[in-house]
């Protein structure tokens, strides 16, 4: 008889390798440090700054996490440069084996703006289920699920206006994930928008992947297409480089320089424009990314 596999911790991460393969590692968008530090007493700390290269515009934010596991209790506070104070508390595996409580707030002082989401999880084998309350916002009531068997995942998403007593937004997503391979369908924007993705892990140093996106209200008729690929050079660095259908290409190179220091570069070329001495428009892209974790 088949057994239940271990799932992931929501929908959208059905076809997470690809989303990662074509996502991560390319910081051409600007210049970000991320500084991680712990301590014996079970603190992290985390700062993180960004430059965007567009807007020239500088952000940042302060992080501290408590962690106390002996009674599954976590307790995180965040504030960022734009005033956010930000606040969230987690019991795991107290009230039962697989249950999460989640409570997480934001503040904007200046503007008088708040926001707090109840969150409920509950995770099996096979099973991963979570359901939030935003309270401030409607209040709006959100639930998704992922079941997974034998390699198949199936999960969805559908959100629940109280005060309006309709559904307002609802989602799906099915896929085959295997140890070398994956393939993913999502329904996005009320099955407006669908993604399809796959994921091949070629050899222990390659791997491959693409994307797929059709969008039926889209007033330019067709289909988006994204491929990436991955090599890995030794045990501490690593390039990527992807394309699409546009002609925007973008490369990334990532080194560990030594245990907890990891730099990464970032570039994006407009393959259409390379000729253009002056081109019109954010052409091409240059960033960077190094993070010093402790």
């Amino acid at each position: 008889m088949s057994a239940p596999q271990p799932v992931p911790p929501s929908w959208k991460d059905i076809g997470k390798s690809s989303n990662d393969l074509l996502g991560k590692d390319f910081p051409f968008h600007g210049t970000q440090l991320e500084v991680k530090t712990a301590t014996p007493s079970n603190v992290a700390f985390k700062v993180g700054g960004f430059r965007d290269s567009k807007s020239s515009a500088i952000t940042g934010d302060v992080e501290a996490k408590y962690s106390d596991k002996p009674h599954g209790l976590t307790f995180t506070q965040t504030w960022t440069t734009s005033n956010i104070l930000r606040s969230q508390v987690e019991l795991e595996n107290q009230i039962a084996k697989g249950l999460k409580l989640d409570l997480s707030t934001a503040l904007l002082p200046d503007k008088g703006q708040k926001s707090a989401i109840v969150n409920l999880t509950y995770k099996q084998p096979g099973l991963h289920t979570r359901a939030f309350l935003d309270l401030f916002k409607g209040p709006t009531f959100t639930a998704d699920t992922v079941l997974g068997r034998d390699g198949f995942l199936l999960g969805g998403e559908a959100s629940y206006n109280v005060t309006e007593g309709k559904v307002t937004r609802y989602a799906a997503a099915v896929g085959f994930s295997a140890p070398e391979y994956a393939v993913a369908l999502h329904g996005l924007g009320n099955l407006s928008i669908f993604h399809a993705s796959y994921y091949h892990k070629v050899s222990p140093d390659v791997e491959a992947g693409a994307k797929a996106i059709y969008d039926t209200n889209a007033t330019t008729p067709g289909v988006s297409l994204e491929v990436g690929t991955k090599a890995y050079l030794d045990s501490a660095a690593f390039v990527k480089a992807k394309i699409n259908n546009s002609g925007a290409l973008a490369l990334g190179y990532t080194q560990a320089l030594r245990p907890g220091v990891r730099a990464s570069f970032g570039l994006a070329l407009d393959t259409q424009k390379l000729n253009e001495a002056n081109p019109i428009g954010p052409a091409h892209k240059v960033g960077a990314s190094i993070t010093f974790e402790g």
